[in-house]
């Protein structure tokens, strides 16, 4: 069993200071770094907080820098101790806090007893996930997100297209989210093998996608049922909103039009849900070939 010390152990010689907004700025503010927004050093502001146990193994499997990882205070087994050995040998600090420190620095997300910081994750090119996929002597199969606005709805389409086998998700920059800690968590780790690329126009980057020989298919009511679309092709999926699903402008953009028959009462199914039927119907003709 691995024994965790305090801070002040995991990080000896290292100087901790904490940000003080009175006139007295050599002074170093003694207050719990979790107090408040002040909490965070020079350090922890310009990382990427990720947020529970498989999300922060995932990470750790990575080559994203790691600046550092909190674990709550007295938890010393399962995979937490895992967790631990692996960032020790990777000579990662370690600091065990407490519960208050971990709730603030995780945003409120289900933190599991711990949260890392590390390296904002790097958003890629369009023509990166082209390359993904020719890498990997693959047909390329893309996710394009039309204005998400859920975090854990991103979190579990980007988990769905990793096991899936995609080789990349596009996001809008505006009127979506982005990679946030509640992201990461609901992603389960998956975000950590997943290229992602930030476009400012969804209908410009279809149109750059057809010309190098993309099949743009929506998710949309009213189309032609995903068991009988042919997916054999290099294929870029969209999936649309919570509440308007695929805009107007990016669906006349698209080449086929795909649905999910519904034979219940409710009408449609959450977005996610929607992402891992047609995925997983999209990957398995894809390697199937028919």
């Amino acid at each position: 069993m691995i024994e965790l010390k305090n801070e002040r152990n995991f990080n000896k010689g290292a100087k901790q200071s904490f940000n003080k907004t009175n006139k007295e700025k050599r002074a170093v503010d003694t207050r719990p770094a979790f107090d408040n927004e002040r909490s965070f050093d020079n350090e922890e502001s310009n990382c990427g907080i990720v947020s529970g146990r498989n999300a922060v193994a995932e990470l750790l499997k990575s080559d994203r820098t790691i600046d550092k990882i909190y674990v709550r205070k007295g938890t010393h087994e399962g995979s937490i101790t895992v967790i631990v050995a692996k960032a020790l040998e990777k000579k990662i600090p370690v600091v065990e806090v407490e519960q208050r420190k971990l709730d603030f620095l995780s945003g409120g997300v289900n933190h599991q007893g711990v949260v890392a910081m590390a390296a904002m994750k790097d958003y890629v090119d369009v023509d990166d996930i082209l390359k993904i996929a020719e890498e990997r002597g693959e047909k390329p199969l893309i996710v394009i997100c039309d204005c998400i606005e859920d975090p854990h709805n991103l979190g579990a389409i980007i988990r769905c297209a990793e096991c899936a086998g995609a080789h990349g998700i596009i996001i809008p920059k505006r009127h979506a989210v982005g990679i946030t800690p509640a992201v990461y968590k609901s992603s389960a780790g998956a975000i950590e093998h997943m290229a992602i690329a930030k476009v400012s126009n969804i209908a410009t980057t279809i149109e750059e996608l057809k010309k190098k020989g993309i099949w743009i298919f929506a998710s949309e009511a009213g189309g032609t049922p995903y068991y009988e679309t042919d997916f054999n092709c290099a294929s870029a999926i969209i999936l649309g909103s919570e509440g308007n699903g695929v805009g107007r402008l990016i669906k006349e953009r698209s080449d086929y039009i795909v649905s999910i028959p519904m034979y219940g009462q409710v009408n449609s199914l959450n977005v996610s849900t929607a992402a891992s039927v047609i995925l997983c119907h999209a990957a398995r003709i894809q390697r199937e070939g028919k």
